[in-house]
């Protein structure tokens, strides 16, 4: 896939404003698509939208294939007859300035259960029609999720590898007993399911009609408390008991000196592919029903990947192992036709991540906070940049532009990005927007800190930081219509005003 030349902005829907503690799929999120098409961009690049499992990471999801409820928006609930206006009037009041998760998870799922209840006592008739549908159509994966939930649930959050054996080991006949026990409790996490992908559709077809697409992302793997995981354990390396023999992570880098342990489990890549690659082929399918395009996060271990021993505490002590390479996306595009892939290639990349990123055509990516390293000449840097790539200012990973520039950078860089941009940086997130905008790369994206010229203290996420992160809300004031035209007006400049891919 190659993208006409377009820009994008990188805002996670919790972000969103709105009365009840976290950004949703409401009226604020639709708002938010009037203002991207106000501002001239194209794309609306998001985080993965799971279930978010430890640290409330969405990179560490108790599903691949489910969607998050925390984002289910009680308005439009309540517009589809499902909770009334004294269930939102009981609202507690919320910090409009981060996400306070411990407060805001149990409220909107109470919500829910509100909901469900009202739905099973007297069920609105269309809205019941489309329930059964969708429990239809997604029958391969939601029974699975919807009973991992029910039970961890009744197990106070607990890793399935702690349950009783026999459901943590899926023996039918206790499957059978617990789910004729607990009917109800498996329905309500159907329902659940339903009222996020009802309202994620929605969406994405007001996008659609407002010539923006959505570019999500997939990340290479899943978390080992994971309905995933738990179902599938032959596809993963683990022991009996279900825990991991080795775990990912990635080796120092410019993120961490003691690199990445992520602590996944990985792949058993000889029997995926000895599958056919079957369930990445329904993890891909899954995630393309829901964005136009997608982030392939980590792309560099499918080229090789970092394998650090179980019991590890960092993840230097690990190992390159060969990953599945192009025999995967071979069984992907054979069955899914063309794959509308960015390649997420930033960290330690070699000679075969390229070679795999270029012989699939895949588009890389540019971050222009590593750009200006004095020491040597970036990839990164604007001259040295292609068509066929992504640049950003900065990702979910990165410091916002302005908190990078007043305290990550080191003063060699600052002088760099100075003599480079011929001023004093005094509106640095401007001038690196406007370096962005003007790249050769086909897709220009800006996260919306960086639009609103914010500081270190909105930064989405700190690597290798487990607590603290995922928070950043934003506040009306940074949806001005100021800002929107601002953009527009650079978008313009730069010829960056396409909506489709080539």
């Amino acid at each position: 896939m190659t993208f006409r030349r377009a820009a994008g902005v990188l805002l996670h829907p919790t972000c969103l404003p709105g009365p009840f503690g976290i950004g949703d799929l409401g009226p604020a999120a639709h708002a938010y698509l009037e203002w991207l098409a106000r501002a001239g961009a194209s794309w609306w690049q998001v985080l993965p939208l799971n279930p978010p499992g430890l640290g409330a990471s969405p990179y560490a999801a108790l599903s691949t294939f489910a969607g998050n409820a925390a984002l289910v928006s009680p308005e439009l609930l309540r517009r589809d007859g499902l909770l009334d206006a004294a269930d939102l009037a009981g609202a507690p009041t919320f910090s409009p300035f981060a996400v306070d998760f411990d407060r805001v998870v149990p409220f909107k799922e109470a919500l829910l259960v509100r909901a469900f209840e009202r739905f099973v006592a007297s069920p609105p008739a269309a809205v019941a029609a489309r329930f059964e549908a969708f429990c239809d159509a997604n029958r391969a994966w939601l029974r699975d999720w919807a009973l991992f939930a029910a039970l961890k649930r009744a197990a106070r959050g607990g890793p399935w590898w702690g349950w009783p054996e026999e459901l943590a080991l899926r023996r039918p006949a206790a499957l059978a007993a617990w789910v004729s026990a607990h009917e109800q409790a498996v329905r309500l996490e159907e329902f659940r399911q339903f009222a996020f992908f009802s309202q994620w559709r929605e969406l994405r077809e007001r996008a659609g009609a407002l010539g923006i697409r959505i570019l999500g992302d997939l990340p290479i793997y899943v978390a080992g408390d994971s309905a995933e995981v738990w179902a599938n354990r032959e596809l993963f390396r683990l022991d009996g008991h279900g825990r991991p023999l080795a775990v990912a992570g990635v080796p120092p880098d410019y993120f961490s000196p003691t690199g990445q342990l992520w602590g996944n489990p990985l792949y058993d890549w000889g029997a995926l592919e000895a599958s056919g690659f079957g369930w990445w082929v329904e993890r891909m399918r899954a995630v393309l029903n829901l964005v136009d395009a997608v982030r392939l996060d980590h792309f560099r271990g499918f080229a090789a990947f970092w394998e650090v021993p179980a019991g590890e505490a960092t993840a230097v002590h690990g190992r390159w192992v060969p990953g599945p390479g192009r025999a995967l996306f071979a069984a992907l595009r054979g069955a899914l036709g063309a794959l509308p892939i960015v390649a997420e290639d930033l960290g330690v990349a070699g000679e075969d991540v390229a070679a795999l990123r270029d012989g699939e055509g895949f588009p890389g990516m540019a971050v222009l906070q590593f750009a200006f390293d004095p020491s040597g000449r970036s990839e990164f840097l604007p001259y040295r940049q292609h068509r066929n790539q992504v640049v950003y200012t900065g990702t979910h990973d990165n410091n916002t532009t302005v908190g990078w520039f007043l305290g990550d950078a080191s003063p060699e860089e600052k002088e760099f990005v100075r003599r480079y941009l011929g001023g004093e940086g005094r509106e640095i997130h401007w001038e690196m927007i406007r370096l962005a905008l003007g790249s050769v790369a086909d897709l220009a994206v800006v996260p919306h800190q960086d639009i609103a010229g914010l500081g270190v203290d909105c930064r989405m996420n700190t690597p290798s930081t487990p607590d603290g992160n995922w928070r950043f809300r934003l506040t009306d004031w940074m949806l001005s219509d100021a800002l929107a035209d601002r953009l527009a007006g650079l978008v313009t400049v730069y010829g960056r005003g396409g909506s489709a891919c080539r």
